[in-house]
Parts: structure tokens; C-alpha cells; sequence
């Protein structure tokens, strides 16, 4: 199978003829139009409303009205576009996926102003906005007042341009200071009939993770099927929630190296949502929309590095979920759950440079709530370089970057001035939590560099390069240099090698009694893509302990991560997006509530699953048996079948469902299982036609059964030489039973096992070794009349006999 896996300063590019820009043709006729061509513009003529459109945000000073309007140069409607704040507010529309590079388009577009103060003449572009300060003008046109100008060029995009963002938008000259003269650069003015026509948009990259990025055995990462990082995790009403920076929003690997280009941290205006209430076990709540035109807070662009916080706001239970707006200021929605739905309260972000307290913060962004015992609230925030006017050694050592600050009663606005978190050698990501009346503010640590002093010796046992340091406070607004404790976590490729390194993002959370500490590495970017990563993050949880003083022990990062804090609960209808571990699925929303969390929380099924891919639950616990499994399942093709395997991938089949139902219906279907029973990991392998997506699933259900009592023990052994493996399964029932021993290196049934006795057989594997895995037993007796049969596998060890 094909492997598929700031505050910001405007460049504006407008010395067109020059090295680097792509504008082939300021004027003159189109470049011929192929057949093959495509116009990438939808709703170029806003027959269809506004739809597809929105005003430039590409700084926070950007702003204007977009409005429809009857006098159009074709068709029923134009847009009017009114209330610029800047020279570069006007209409946009993103051409992100759709533009390539090395590509030649032609661009057409019909404008027009008629304020009778402007200029008889003025000047308009078609620009393009790559992401960051890079814009770039393509096709001009000089317009008269009242009079409907045509643009009509061609440009050709440079082969080496980025274009993973390319937004296009119309604008006239760019100026730093329009209001000194609105009548000359803010004047409204119309647009009608825009297209850009060239090659088709190529095939939206697979972000389908076709290894297995989280092995078998392992809890870290904590999905393998998506990326995610900042992970934020709140404990609410038995289950944990964890809110992430959508990784995954850039992620597009190239089909045949499945490497990715590198992540573009501007183009994620999602967030990513998983629950768990084992903490190995995880459910996919899909993405948050929470910023850009769509999003929740429309009058965001970015939505990084979430926070969480509930509260009981005039009598009613809130949540509350801050997150970056880029570097240059923090926002935050409401929800009605964990889950949503979300609205904004807020129609400005919450902290910026208005804030009391921040106006000498360079990164306003990383906001962590804490919600006190008594109710009250703060918001942890800041980051990046200290301020010039600050010595060089201070700057390094103590760059006094992060802030701390009352939240409102209602949680959605601030109180007085921010005060300093003199955290030492600190760049971002504050976060408090609070224990036996301490509080304990974690944060990352610089690396250093011209921002913090040039080359500094830091102070004996402040944090070096990428660490997670804390603090430990009596007030949660008083954080003295004094209150520093030490190094919670060192910098994670310490922990899991070459290619892992970088800065990070971390959380604490209480769960049940004990304290979790999350953080992130690209472990699964490094699993597709080996030592090389490109910055995609995976979330990691281990737990947090405590010395008797309240000081914290250092983290060690794993693979093995934390224990399974229950079993599985398999006797209800869950989500069959939940999962241990997974290889090759991916997840989509559909329309409709969520069967297990309820009608207003988003519904999610497995997807793109092909020949070969799988799912597993770790820890299930069937208790005394299961009779039956059920599947809600979208058959896509004749052929698929799901296959049921208890304690790894390879073991033998205990249930088939034939998914025969009609295609494309959503249907239950269902397989007996014959009394499985006990604790197992549970694997749900899946087949069907080659080069074909299968099908989708939506749930699981499983039914109680009757079992057949029986202990089961595997040996792996050396006997002259070559390899053993040994079963014994020993009947607990009070009458005979049929037991039937299975490996892999072979299989033996035995009737009439009387009570207490036993079925032994050692199997040759006829090498001098094996390597670990588990055996099968079937046990077949009478319960109640009825004739049941029992699945109970039992691991064993590799062995090898040569050594």
C-alpha cells in the first residue's frame, strides 16, 4: 500500500519586475486558456452571496465591511466593500490547496469606486498573501471614478514559493498611514466577476497515518492516527479532556516519500479535542473550529496553545476555552459541556496590547486559566523576547516575559494589571495548578540567543535550553525569582533522541487522586518519517510525584507512559473512534449527535479504512462473557468483513462480522462471540478488496454471555535445542467441557475434560527460537442447559534456545 500518512510586520512586495516576485504581465491579454484549466475562484460573480469570501485579516488592524450590492458589472450582485481600516482589508478569498507553484494563472476581475473626493484615477491590486509578513501583487489595473476597470493579466508562482498558504485579496497601494488621507486610500469600491483559471487543483494530500505510531503495549503517544500538541488537560465528572493545537490542520505528506513539508504554525485555527476515562483508551472529538472566517470567534486567525476552566456563572455551569490568537494576543469561547457546543461572549480578543500590565510582553499568547477554591479566577499568559531596556544577564536569566492576572466573574474578561511571573530563563507557557495550598506555576524555558542577552552563563540551577521549569507560590499572583524550585522535566529529546528536540507546552492535572504532567514530542512524526521530523507534535502524559517537602521529582519522559487506571467497559454503545492503539484509520465528522456523549456533542466515525488497518482497545474487561459484538458500520464496497482478535493483531480470529449490508446505508450488524471472557486487549482488524476504502464505523456494543470457567497458562521453553511452546488450561466448571489449545505453531482439541482436569500440549516451533506472543484456548461445556463457549488467551515470553 502506498504509504499515505508577532506581533507581525507587513511586507508588502510591489517592485513587480524585481528578482522573486511572480507577476508575469501587468496588463495586456490573458495567457491562453488550455482545457484542462480551471477557474479556482468559487462564487467569483456573488450570485451566491458572500459565500467564500471574507475580509483580509492579516493583521489585527485589519478590518472592513463586505456587503452585497445590486449594481453589478454582470449578474444580480456585486460586493461592496466599506469601512476599510487599512490598505490591505479588502475582499478575500483563500486559494490555499488549490494554487501551485510553478504554475501560470490568469486573473480577471471587474472593480469600481465613485467617491466623488477621490482621485479621478486610482490605482488597484490583485495581491496575494502567503502567510506572515510575504505579500505579493499580481495583476494591477488603474481605474476610473465611476467607471467599471477589468483586470486582465497572468503571473506565474516561482517554483520555490511555499504556497501551503495563498490567500488572494483586492486592495489599493499599500500605505502605513491610509487614515491621513481616506479619500485617496479608503475609498469603498465594488468588485464583480473574479477568476483565476489555470492547472486543477492537485489531490488534497492523505493525512491518513499508515504506520503504527502508537505500538501495541505502549500509552505514549497517546494517539497514532493524528497529531497534536500544547496539550491542556482538564478532569471533569470521571473523565479527562484533553485540548490540543491541531498539528495535524498542515500536515500534508507528499504520496510517494510520505514526508510532509514542514508544519506552518499560521495556518491552524483549529482545536483538537480527545477524552479518556482510562487514560490509554482515547476518544476523537474531532476539531474545534475556533478561529478564521468560520470560526467561532471569526475575528481570530489563530487558535494555538488551549487552556480549560469551568465555573458556575449566574447559576449555570460554563466552560471556558482560552488560546492563542498567534503571538500577538489571547481570546476565549464558552461552551455548554467539555464537549460544546461553543459560542463567543467576547467580540474583541481578551488579552492584547490593551491589557493593563502587558504592554512590554512581546508574545501575549499561551493563556492557562485557574480557577482558585474560592472561586476565583486567573489567567497565566505571555512569553518571548525580554525587553531591550533590561541588562544583557538579566535579560537572560530573568526576562520577567510572563504575566498573571484576575479573570472577571464572568471568566470572559480581566481584572487590574497584570502582574510580573519572574520566572527564571522563561519563554512561554505558564500554567498553575494548585496542591496542599501551594500553587505551582510550570513554564518552558528560552534557548537563548540575541533576544535574551546573546551569549549569557545562566545562573547555578536555573533550567537550561527547551526545559520545563516551576515554582512554587503561597499567592497565586506573587511569582519572585525566590519561589523557582527547579527543572520539573528536562527537554524531551533527552528522552526519545534525534529529531525530537525543540521547545514545548505543558499541563498538570489532578485525576482521581493523582497528578498527571502533559507535554509533547513529535514521537509519531518521528515513527512515519524517522530521525528527520518536520514538527509535528504528538501529546504524552506521564504521572507527577511528590517529595515529602511538596517539591516536584523530575519527569522522565516514556513510551511506556502512564498505567491504565481502570479497564474497558465493553457492555454499553461506545464510540468507535475510541482507541488504544490503531494502524492506518483515520476519523470524520458526520452530521448528528454523538450515540454515547449525547445530541449536541459532534459525532465522529473511523474512516479511510482499508485492507490490512485495524483498531484495538487496551484492557477490555469482559467479565464472566460476552455473547455478541455489534457494529453500526457504512459498507463502501462488496466484500468487507470485520474480524475480532483477543491479545494482539495476529492472534486467532474469534468473531467475523461480514459487512454485507447495502452500500453506502447505515447499518447494525452483528457476530456471536461465543462467551469471550475475562481481561483482554482487543484488536478489530478489518479486510476486504485491495485498494478500496472498505467502510466507515460509527459504534460498538457488546452483549453479556454465559461462560465456561477455565485457567489458562503459556511457557515458552527450549527442549535439545529448538523451541517449546507449552499450554495448560485447566477446567473450573463443575461438569466436562471440550477445550481446544491454538498457537501458532499449531493447534490441539481434547473432549471431555472432567472438573479440575486439565489439557496440556507443547507445541515445536521447530526453530531455536520464539519470539513473545499468545495462545488461544476455546473451552466448550454446558451452562444452564445451553452449550457455551469460552475465548481466554494467555501470553507468553519470547525464548531463545542457541544462546
Amino acid at each position: 500500500m502506498v504509504q499515505r500518512f508577532r506581533r507581525r510586520t507587513r511586507r508588502r512586495v510591489v517592485a513587480i519586475a524585481a528578482v522573486g516576485t511572480m507577476l508575469a504581465a501587468w496588463f495586456g491579454p490573458a495567457a491562453p486558456v488550455q482545457a484542462a484549466d480551471t477557474n479556482l475562484i468559487v462564487n467569483g460573480g456573488f450570485e451566491e452571496g458572500l459565500g467564500n469570501w471574507f475580509v483580509n485579516n492579516g493583521n489585527a488592524t485589519d478590518s472592513a465591511t463586505l456587503s452585497l450590492t445590486a449594481d453589478a458589472y454582470a449578474g444580480s450582485s456585486a460586493v461592496l466593500v466599506t469601512n476599510r481600516a487599512t490598505t490591505g482589508s479588502g475582499p478575500m478569498q483563500d486559494l490555499s490547496g488549490k494554487v501551485q507553484a510553478g504554475q501560470t494563472y490568469a486573473l480577471t476581475a471587474r472593480i469600481k469606486y465613485e467617491n466623488p473626493n477621490s482621485p479621478a484615477t486610482k490605482q488597484f491590486y490583485a495581491t496575494m498573501h502567503y502567510g506572515g509578513g510575504t505579500y505579493t501583487n499580481l495583476v494591477s489595473v488603474v481605474a476610473t471614478r465611476g467607471q467599471w476597470a477589468q483586470f486582465n493579466g497572468s503571473f506565474t508562482i516561482p517554483s520555490g514559493q511555499n504556497v501551503s498558504t495563498a490567500r488572494l485579496f483586492f486592495e489599493t497601494p499599500w500605505t502605513s498611514n491610509p487614515s491621513s488621507d481616506p479619500n485617496v486610500h479608503l475609498m469603498d469600491f465594488k468588485l464583480d466577476d473574479v477568476t483565476v483559471v489555470g492547472a486543477a487543483p492537485p489531490p488534497t494530500p492523505s493525512k491518513t497515518i499508515e504506520v503504527v505510531g502508537k505500538l501495541p503495549g505502549e500509552h505514549n503517544p497517546l494517539i497514532g492516527h493524528k497529531f497534536g500538541a500544547d496539550g491542556f488537560g482538564f478532569a471533569h465528572d470521571g473523565r479527562v479532556y484533553l485540548y490540543l493545537t491541531n498539528d495535524t490542520q498542515g500536515y500534508a505528506p507528499n504520496p510517494t516519500t510520505g514526508v510532509s513539508p514542514q508544519i506552518n504554525y499560521g495556518n491552524i485555527n483549529q482545536i483538537t479535542l480527545l477524552s479518556s476515562a482510562d487514560l490509554v483508551n482515547w476518544t476523537d472529538h474531532g476539531e474545534i473550529q475556533v478561529a478564521g472566517p468560520n470560526g467561532v470567534a471569526p475575528f481570530t486567525g489563530n487558535s494555538w496553545a488551549p487552556g480549560m476552566a469551568k465555573k458556575v456563572v449566574n447559576g449555570q455551569e460554563k466552560f471556558f476555552l482560552y488560546y492563542a490568537n498567534g503571538g500577538g494576543s489571547s481570546n476565549v469561547i464558552t461552551g455548554a459541556s467539555p464537549l460544546g457546543p461553543w459560542t463567543s461572549e467576547r467580540t474583541s480578543t481578551l488579552i492584547d496590547g490593551r491589557t493593563p500590565g502587558a504592554e512590554a510582553v512581546a508574545w501575549k499568547f499561551d493563556p492557562a486559566p485557574m480557577v482558585d477554591d474560592d472561586g476565583e479566577a486567573y489567567l497565566y499568559f505571555g512569553g518571548g523576547p525580554a525587553s531591550t531596556s533590561m541588562p544583557a544577564a538579566e535579560r537572560f536569566n530573568n526576562p520577567k516575559n510572563l504575566r498573571a492576572i484576575k479573570l472577571g466573574s464572568d471568566m470572559v474578561s480581566t481584572e487590574g494589571t497584570a502582574a510580573v511571573v519572574d520566572a527564571p530563563v522563561a519563554f512561554e507557557a505558564a500554567q498553575v495548578f494548585k496542591r496542599e495550598g501551594k500553587y505551582y506555576l510550570s513554564y518552558s524555558s528560552h534557548f537563548g540567543g540575541n533576544d535574551f542577552g546573546g551569549n549569557q552563563t545562566p545562573l547555578p540551577g536555573y533550567p537550561g535550553g527547551g526545559q520545563i521549569g516551576y515554582m512554587i507560590s503561597d499567592d497565586p499572583m506573587s511569582w519572585p525569582k525566590e519561589t523557582y524550585a527547579g527543572v520539573l522535566f528536562p527537554n524531551q529529546s533527552q528522552f526519545f533522541g534525534a529529531g525530537t528536540g525543540g521547545n514545548n507546552h505543558q499541563s498538570v492535572f489532578e485525576y482521581e487522586g493523582r497528578y498527571y504532567f502533559t507535554y509533547h514530542a513529535p514521537t509519531l512524526n518521528k515513527r512515519i518519517n524517522g530521525n528527520t521530523t518536520q514538527g509535528y507534535r504528538s501529546p504524552h502524559i506521564q504521572e507527577l510525584t511528590f517529595n515529602p517537602d511538596g517539591t516536584i521529582q523530575q519527569v522522565v519522559g516514556t513510551y511506556a507512559g502512564v498505567d491504565q487506571v481502570r479497564d474497558f467497559d465493553p457492555y454499553r454503545e461506545f464510540e468507535a473512534e475510541t482507541f488504544g492503539w490503531s494502524k492506518g484509520v483515520a476519523t470524520a465528522k458526520v452530521n448528528g449527535g454523538s450515540p454515547e456523549f449525547g445530541g449536541t456533542a459532534p459525532n465522529l466515525v473511523v474512516s479511510d479504512i482499508d485492507n490490512g488497518d485495524w483498531t484495538a482497545l487496551s484492557s477490555v474487561d469482559f467479565g464472566n462473557g460476552a455473547h455478541s459484538v455489534t457494529a453500526k458500520v457504512r459498507p463502501l464496497v462488496a466484500g468487507g468483513k470485520i474480524e475480532l482478535r483477543l491479545g494482539e493483531v495476529t492472534a486467532p480470529v474469534v468473531a467475523t462480522i461480514p459487512v454485507d449490508a447495502p452500500l453506502g446505508e447505515w447499518t447494525e450488524l452483528s457476530a456471536q462471540l461465543d462467551g469471550v471472557a475475562g481481561v483482554h486487549d482487543v484488536y478489530f482488524t478489518y479486510a476486504g478488496p485491495a485498494g478500496a476504502d472498505l467502510f466507515e464505523i460509527d459504534t460498538w456494543r457488546f452483549e453479556a454471555g454465559a461462560e465456561v470457567p477455565v485457567t489458562v497458562t503459556a511457557q515458552a521453553r527450549c527442549v535439545a535445542g529448538k523451541a517449546y511452546v507449552a499450554v495448560q488450561a485447566r477446567n473450573d466448571h463443575n461438569a466436562p467441557v471440550s477445550i481446544a489449545l491454538e498457537t501458532a505453531y499449531g493447534q490441539r482439541s481434547v473432549a471431555n475434560v472432567a472438573p479440575g482436569g486439565n489439557a496440556y500440549q507443547q507445541f515445536n516451533s521447530r526453530t531455536a527460537s520464539v519470539a513473545a506472543g499468545a495462545a488461544t484456548v476455546r473451552a466448550t461445556g454446558s451452562v444452564n442447559g445451553e452449550d457455551v463457549t469460552t475465548v481466554v488467551t494467555a501470553q507468553y515470553p519470547a525464548v531463545d534456545c542457541a544462546n
